[in-house]
């Protein structure tokens, strides 16, 4: 692996090295001991995904570049592809980035020399969101295997979606998609089931947010959204015991799922931005190290880290 644009581009054991080397990270960590910098392009709002990364980043002593687009030379004309390769030119030993061009990696990572990450690229893929997410779900059940995983909310128009479905059926999980007809991707590849079904039958229900902004402009939007299609507290009660409550972030409470149950028992919300942070740790340091840019005598204990 020399870039994270898509899932697609771990293997199954690099994948499960992933879910080691993050573990590694939070029990015993340790940090690079040579001066890097990544520089983090974001042209979508973030607040989970960025601030993850620039965690991770400093817990591995890696230095951070500041990088505002409103204030960018992409104002004067420069070019998605010759912002990142001034940032490479300027010394950035990693990028990660965020676009909302599906595509926009084709056009970057054949013309750099250093790695890239994948922050996100418009309603095509967010591989290190479906990483934690798998990661977190591996940490509760210790395998995929026999789990029924429901993906409930815009699957039409979410990232997090068309990574985590691929990802989460490779890794064995049982797929089902849930939430308003008009929010089904049209291939229609996973088998629907509507919310009262999928809360009885899931062990992971994993809910998304509409995605407001990727929609067209005359698109009406769903009224009594949270009793048609959402998680309720009433359909909380009908879930299995061991069951989980997953949602990528940002959560639009009595929406999607009821205030209540963001911070339930049950709920793993804040547990996935947490494992966010390790498994962008141990995506930084692999590629780093498939680069060449550090090996394994660059790295120390670290002292003073908890």
């Amino acid at each position: 692996m020399k870039h994270l644009i898509s899932v697609d581009d771990l293997s199954n054991d690099e994948i499960l090295r992933t879910f080691e080397l993050a573990k590694k990270f939070r029990s015993n960590p340790f940090e690079i001991n040579r001066q890097l910098f990544a520089a983090n392009l974001f042209f979508e709002p973030s607040t989970r995904t960025k601030m993850s990364f620039i965690v991770a980043e400093r817990k591995l002593q890696i230095e951070t570049l500041d990088f505002h687009p409103e204030l960018s030379s992409m104002h004067k004309g420069e070019t998605l592809l010759d912002t990142a390769k001034t940032f490479e030119a300027i010394g950035a030993n990693v990028l990660v980035i965020r676009h909302e061009d599906d595509n926009w990696a084709t056009d970057v990572t054949p013309h750099l020399s250093i790695p890239v990450i994948n922050g996100g690229a418009g309603t095509k893929d967010h591989p290190t969101q479906s990483l934690l997410d798998a990661y977190t779900i591996y940490e509760e059940f210790g395998s995929f295997n026999n789990l029924q995983v429901v993906i409930a909310g815009d699957i039409k128009h979410s990232r997090v979606a068309h990574s985590s479905l691929e990802l989460l059926e490779r890794l064995g999980a049982t797929i089902y998609v849930s939430g308003a007809k008009e929010h089904m991707d049209e291939e229609g590849r996973y088998p629907y089931v509507p919310i009262d079904e999928a809360v009885e039958i899931a062990d992971v229900l994993m809910l998304l947010r509409i995605q407001h902004e990727r929609h067209e402009e005359n698109e009406d939007p769903i009224h009594n959204y949270h009793e048609y299609y959402g998680l309720t507290l009433e359909r909380e009660a009908l879930m299995k015991p061991h069951a989980i409550i997953m949602h990528p972030g940002p959560v639009n409470r009595n929406v999607e799922i009821a205030s209540e149950l963001v911070e339930a028992n049950r709920s793993r919300i804040f547990k996935q931005m947490e494992n966010g942070v390790y498994i962008r740790m141990a995506i930084l340091y692999t590629l780093l190290q498939n680069w060449g840019i550090i090996n394994e005598y660059n790295l120390k204990k670290c002292k003073t880290y908890r």
